[in-house]
């Protein structure tokens, strides 16, 4: 448990990114049920974001006109890059949002997945001042952005923008000290400039749910009963200065994994620390896309390419060795859409996506393997 802005906040949010469907798109009823047991559990923090697709919508069934406002603490997330082709529209998510969740004000508002081929749009559409006068006005209570560059940038922003409340940071073990993710980079520098993290992408995505064997082993030794997600999201709540981890749920099984080492959160001790920098060892050593599913690569996509399923497929040959599988489930991710090979690099994929993978030589990569 930790206390940040005079309120008591749980290490374990809900993201609400990648909520379960069924044939009518999102399985409310499903939703509904996972929040009640995350409420139920002592839980309140829910993360959301005007580009989430139904997310907000969703959020106001399951949560807004289900619950007092005061039992629980709502964030979404202001973006200038995506459906926002001027300064009005991007403005205008502000209030769309409000009106979607039905919740009156946000408790954490953030700057939208700032990169070094984006940031300078919320300056160009004057949206911190915009912000800060929603602030003002009672309908944000606590205001920052969440970050996708390097540590360099990330000094800079927090140099210049002092009034920031938070810091939305990716981190996990396998990130931790990659240099193109630079999770340790960034999260030294929020923490020099005293800003409080919520953390995102703990699990990567799921990938480190369902990390190589060799992980897995050397996490079953220690602990047979724990899930490999355990590992995950207890590293980043370890840290200090962490408000909550967010954990995007997709079922049942998940929250009820995740509410089953968080309810009472212990974090990583020594022994366990040591083998986080094994699993931390291994992974350097792996050819895993480390791919998020975050699907922001898709949504221009000129070839409507399902990347991050295709990537998927693919790790299940390059992370564990399973070549039959990534043949199956590269067949069914294509079944109805396009395949890695109708890629025509344009380029569009790689300007969007966080982890600045090379995507264009992944999807090459991947029908040589796989079609």
């Amino acid at each position: 448990m930790s206390y940040y802005f005079g309120k008591e906040v749980p290490k374990l949010g809900f993201g609400l990114m990648r909520l379960p469907q069924n044939q009518q798109g999102t399985d409310i009823e499903q939703v509904k049920k996972m929040v009640d047991l995350f409420m139920e559990s002592g839980f309140t923090y829910f993360d959301t974001a005007f580009v989430y697709g139904t997310s907000e919508e969703d959020t106001r069934k399951a949560l807004v006109e289900r619950y007092p406002r005061d039992f629980y603490t709502l964030a979404t997330k202001i973006n200038a890059f995506m459906m926002a082709p001027d300064e009005n529209a991007a403005k205008n998510q502000f209030y769309t949002s409000l009106e979607r969740t039905g919740a009156g004000y946000f408790d954490y508002y953030l700057l939208h997945a700032f990169m070094e081929n984006n940031y300078r749009k919320y300056d160009e559409f004057n949206l911190w001042d915009f912000v800060k006068a929603r602030k003002a006005e009672g309908l944000i209570k606590n205001f920052g952005f969440s970050y996708h560059a390097g540590p360099k940038l990330l000094d800079r922003l927090l140099t210049e923008h002092p009034e920031v409340d938070f810091i939305q940071l990716q981190i996990n073990y396998a990130d931790w000290n990659d240099p193109n993710i630079a999770s340790r980079a960034n999260y030294e520098v929020a923490r020099k400039h005293r800003k409080s993290i919520v953390v995102m992408e703990p699990v990567k995505g799921g990938t480190l749910a369902d990390p190589p064997e060799e992980i897995k082993k050397l996490f079953k030794a220690y602990n047979p009963d724990i899930s490999c997600a355990s590992w995950a999201i207890r590293f980043a709540a370890s840290l200090d200065g962490i408000i909550t981890v967010l954990s995007g749920m997709s079922n049942m099984e998940q929250m009820e994994d995740n509410l089953s080492y968080m309810k009472n959160f212990q974090p990583l001790n020594e022994d366990e620390q040591k083998i986080i920098q094994e699993a931390q060892r291994i992974l350097g050593n792996s050819s895993a896309i480390p791919c998020t599913a975050c699907h922001y690569c898709t949504d221009g996509c000129p070839k409507n390419i399902q990347i991050p399923d295709i990537f998927t497929a693919m790790n299940k040959q390059l992370g564990n060795g399973q070549i039959a599988e990534a043949q199956d489930l590269y067949k069914s991710v294509t079944e109805y859409g396009r395949k890695a090979s109708d890629c025509i690099a344009c380029g569009q994929c790689e300007s969007a996506c966080p982890q600045h993978l090379t995507i264009i030589d992944y999807l090459k990569q991947g029908a040589e393997m796989l079609e």
